[in-house]
């Protein structure tokens, strides 16, 4: 029994239902801080004690590290970690500050000429990194990297001057994609969701939306995934659905799919929990570790998808 006065437990939810599987999978394998983000997102948890966690990953630079994204190992910042704690922030609401103007820092310091950042910044160099991710001594400008965390800020009325820079260089990019592949156009949905002008930014996702279908980048029949073309680099069941593009109803990718078609994703997404409770990882698999971490961190996200659609989870 609790004593008086301590904060109550999070309520667990209803036995044999999605959430209540899934919440078995993430406290017997999850690292903290997807145990405290589930408890915050399905329990009825405190959003401080996800910050607490995230800061953890934190280094004096105001960067993140410390494998925080779990394919990239090693304490150094870097922008990919940056970003998964940006949309941490996002997520409990507390994107916003002198946290974010401290991260922005940062950002700052590790941009391109041009504004934008590196997909891996060379400080990753004599750390372990997976294969498809490199590590070159003056990395270009990346849209993976920058679209999402520029989107996030805008989001959230974030005013800095590395912006400026950052939101030209993510415009030219989207603007100028010809050939694409899926987690680049997921990148271009991140910063479109939230550009500040929205009239170009419906122009550009309309645009980029006739781009995917014609290019069949997303799988629209996930009965027969074989129909459709895996990008290359890819792991080979490396799929990307509906859903993947618009992880919520007002995203401007869901213009891009017919009812029926988003049904059917989702259908498929809710079929995908193990029997463990958790969700696969779809991407390329190099170390035992990366696989456990992750994990729980696709479930987290398909849970909140499904929820996001008003699908049943428990």
């Amino acid at each position: 029994m609790a004593e008086s006065g301590a904060s109550p437990l999070p309520a667990a939810p209803p036995a044999h239902t999605p959430l209540s599987r899934a919440e078995q999978f993430v406290w017997l394998t999850a690292r903290v801080l997807e145990q405290r983000r589930f408890a915050h997102h399905f329990l009825g948890g405190g959003a401080d004690p996800v910050e607490t966690a995230l800061a953890a990953y934190r280094n004096e630079d105001e960067g993140y590290g410390h494998a925080l994204e779990p394919d990239l190992r090693g304490p150094v910042s870097q922008p990919l970690h940056t970003a998964h704690a940006l949309r941490v922030l996002d997520s409990i609401g507390r994107c916003g500050g002198q946290r974010v103007e401290r991260v922005c820092r940062y950002l700052t310091a590790v941009s391109t000429p041009d504004g934008a950042l590196p997909a891996i910044h060379p400080s990753q160099r004599g750390y372990p990194a997976a294969p498809f991710v490199p590590v070159v001594d003056d990395p270009p400008g990346d849209l993976l990297a920058t679209g999402p965390v520029v989107g996030l800020l805008h989001r959230n009325e974030v005013w800095h001057a590395w912006l400026f820079r950052a939101t030209d260089f993510c415009w030219q990019a989207v603007e100028s994609l010809r050939t694409t592949h899926p987690y680049e156009v997921e990148a271009a949905v991140a910063f479109l969701d939230s550009a500040p002008d929205r009239p170009r930014a419906e122009a550009a996702a309309d645009r980029l939306g006739r781009l995917v279908r014609e290019q069949r980048l997303a799988c629209l029949d996930p009965g027969h995934p074989e129909a459709y073309p895996v990008a290359p680099g890819y792991a080979p069941d490396e799929h990307h659905f509906p859903y993947d593009f618009a992880r919520t109803p007002d995203s401007l990718a869901r213009a891009w799919f017919t009812d029926e078609e988003m049904a059917r994703a989702l259908d498929h997404l809710a079929g995908e929990q193990g029997q463990d409770g958790g969700w696969p990882v779809r991407w390329r698999q190099w170390a035992p570790g990366t696989a456990l971490e992750c994990r729980p961190m696709v479930t987290i996200e398909a849970l909140r998808t499904l929820r996001a659609y008003g699908r049943a989870i428990g």
